[in-house]
């Protein structure tokens, strides 16, 4: 009975070792597998030159991105407004847009739009900006950064324009892949050559003109002579 039992738990012992084995594995398979992107929401402090002077304010800002075709869709959020009246704005009078830095292995900028407040904003309380989206296609393969630039609103006939003055850190990092891989130093392939199949055929190549198969060199003089001769 005592062996019996000894057996029964040096087999449970070694079913517990092989998972906690396996259980560690995968632990450490997880550890070592990069995140795709990483986001968080970043403090911008902008100034905006308005046309009834300068206003300053700090919006802390979301930057998210959705795959979309051979590129991603870009979202810019402000949890805060940025920027106020002297006289209240009526629904859809104001309109924003902005550029997102991108850098890393990419550069350029990306161009998002919002849609038209959808509500009255009352005079002299700050703006609050809706979601901004815009396309990014890759030109680059690696890791790209993204960063809150200049945001613009226009609102009855007037543009304020905000800059960003705190040097902000990136709002999102992503790993993307170029069409056609677009790594930079990729060098392309060699053209491919026909075979060769002597030194009087040396001269022979094989093209398209109009659909049409053109057979240049001595081999084809030849055929075509002998063709011609025999048609005689």
């Amino acid at each position: 009975m005592k062996h019996v039992m000894n057996s029964v738990l040096s087999r449970a012992a070694a079913r517990g070792g092989v998972l906690a084995l396996a259980t560690a594995t995968a632990a450490g398979a997880a550890l070592l597998v990069a995140p795709a992107a990483h986001a968080e929401t970043v403090d911008v402090a902008y100034s905006c030159q308005s046309p009834i002077g300068k206003k300053d304010a700090v919006s802390p800002i979301d930057i998210t991105s959705v795959p979309s075709g051979s590129g991603y869709k870009i979202t810019m959020s402000f949890k805060k407004g940025v920027s106020s009246s002297p006289i209240e704005l009526g629904k859809g009078a104001m309109n924003p847009s902005a550029t997102i830095k991108v850098g890393g292995a990419d550069s350029g900028s990306v161009s998002v739009v919002g849609t038209a407040n959808d509500a009255a904003i009352p005079a002299n309380t700050p703006i609050k900006i809706n979601d901004l989206a815009g396309t990014y296609t890759p030109k680059k393969s690696g890791k790209v950064t993204f960063t809150a630039g200049v945001l613009t609103i226009k609102a009855l006939g007037t543009v304020t324009t905000c800059n960003a003055t705190n040097s902000p850190k990136p709002s999102l990092s992503l790993d993307v892949k170029a069409a056609g891989g677009g790594d930079s130093g990729a060098t392309a392939p060699p053209a491919a050559t026909l075979p060769q199949t002597g030194p009087a055929d040396s001269a022979v190549a094989l093209g398209t003109f109009g659909g049409t198969v053109l057979l240049a060199g001595v081999a084809g003089v030849l055929w075509l002579t002998r063709r011609a001769a025999r048609a005689r």
